[in-house]
């Protein structure tokens, strides 16, 4: 991003696929809320785990769709998504802890592990299988200084995802050994072909000690600068979280819960247009990418993001992810991710979550480049 930035600077026509940010303006509603709560002079501190109104409204959200038994107290809203899982590392790890984490993943999950002082225990997910994420091998991975399994679905960068068999076996499996399951449901609505997303909150009830569940306002209603995510679980848990909280950020900003709210309740219309576009950009990224030379793209089960396996490209010279990111960005003006940011070398990330004339221009561009 930062030499996509540099070189557009300069003047270059760069085409940025980099960034996960759907390209749709935050939701009428929500703005209006913001507005009206400055208007009204909302700019004060609030608690520092959220007003009330929206962590009931979070909470409540996952009663209504997943029999969950959380309530208010069960609920902190965080500075995004990023901001709830760096302070679950904190209050869950210590020196000489581990915690499960399949790949390829996120970047940042491994670096918070790490700054917590514990040590990621990195669990392949196998890009035959779309990367699908399987209870089996998390399972088998845990160790006795094991504290919790940190999983993503659906999956950025990858698009997998986990479906209901292997949630339940993984549920009971860290319920058993009384280690926390933290599952980031950050892109819960962006799946397609007829499929339903399985959220760990539906066994939180069977499990209230063990399931926690990271999520957020920035992809679901293209409110990324609003900063507004949260963290649902064990009470106890969560007493802990608002703690640190108080003392890292105090409270969200004041106004954005408020547009928060208003998405929370009166948005869903928005949010069922967005995912439909990027169905169909979807199919035409993979399609697009699938015809390349050298690149071999399956369809993602989730998610804005295209994961290609770009090894057949790979010469003298020019082999690995970065090296390839970095030919497209200057030779066709296209940005993209390597796959080595997310602990996968042979595959680079393309976003979709922008106009599909973009998409057209961007893969044409690249077409013209290949084979090298």
């Amino acid at each position: 991003m930062a030499l996509a930035s540099e070189l557009k600077a300069r003047g270059k026509d760069i085409i940025d696929l980099s960034v996960g940010q759907p390209d749709v303006p935050s939701p009428a509603v929500a703005v209006k809320a913001a507005q009206r709560a400055l208007d009204a002079g909302f700019t004060r501190y609030t608690a520092s785990s959220g007003i009330p109104d929206l962590r009931r409204a979070v909470a409540g959200r996952y009663r209504s769709l997943h029999g969950a038994e959380w309530q208010e107290s069960n609920t902190v809203i965080t500075v995004g998504a990023k901001a709830a899982l760096f302070q679950l590392m904190q209050t869950l790890l210590d020196d000489g802890d581990s915690a499960v984490l399949p790949t390829p993943s996120w970047v940042s999950f491994g670096e918070q592990i790490r700054f917590a002082g514990a040590q990621p225990i990195e669990v392949p997910m196998a890009a035959a299988d779309g990367f699908r994420l399987r209870a089996a091998p998390l399972i088998a991975a845990i160790r006795p200084n094991t504290r919790l399994v940190l999983i993503n679905s659906p999956s950025n960068p990858t698009g997998g995802c986990m479906d209901g068999d292997d949630m339940g076996r993984l549920v009971e499996a860290c319920a058993e050994r009384g280690i926390v399951l933290v599952s980031d449901e950050t892109y819960e609505h962006f799946v397609y072909d007829g499929r339903r997303h399985v959220s760990a909150a539906a066994w939180s009830a069977a499990f209230p000690e063990t399931v926690t569940v990271v999520s957020s306002f920035s992809k679901t209603y293209s409110m990324t600068g609003w900063r507004v995510g949260w963290v649902v679980g064990p009470a106890a848990l969560i007493e802990k979280i608002a703690a640190l909280q108080s003392h890292l950020t105090s409270n969200v900003t004041s106004f954005a819960m408020s547009g928060a709210l208003a998405a929370l309740q009166d948005a869903q219309a928005d949010v069922d247009r967005m995912v439909s576009s990027f169905e169909q950009r979807r199919r035409l990224t993979v399609d697009a990418l699938h015809a390349l030379p050298g690149f071999s793209c399956r369809a993602p089960a989730g998610a804005f993001y295209a994961f290609p396996n770009i090894s057949d490209c790979f010469s003298e010279g020019r082999h690995g992810s970065v090296l390839w990111a970095e030919y497209l960005l200057h030779k066709a003006g296209v940005a993209c991710v390597p796959g080595a940011a997310f602990g996968e070398d042979q595959h680079l990330r393309f976003s979709f979550a922008c106009h599909e004339d973009d998409l057209k221009q961007a893969f044409e561009r690249i077409r013209r480049i290949l084979p090298v």
